[in-house]
């Protein structure tokens, strides 16, 4: 709970931009695709349609398990 307290406004700055780049992308709500970021906001990246494509949900995962090894293997 104390966690949740500490990190609640960011959890929430999170959902917004993605939902932002939802939007951006052209997504409507129900739809099971998913925004990709090219450069992920964590890395610098933003919101615009430059940096954002419309992805499944598996290749969007299949993504992040891929930039989670490499992140691994560099520390």
């Amino acid at each position: 709970m104390a966690w949740e307290k500490a990190n609640g406004n960011q959890r929430g700055k999170d959902r917004a931009a993605r939902n932002k780049a939802r939007r951006e992308a052209g997504l409507k709500k129900g739809d099971p695709r998913e925004a990709d970021h090219k450069k992920p906001l964590s890395e610098g990246g933003s919101n615009s349609k430059k940096n954002i494509r419309v992805v499944s949900r598996e290749t969007n995962a299949q993504k992040e398990v891929k930039r989670k090894r490499a992140r691994k293997g560099n520390n």
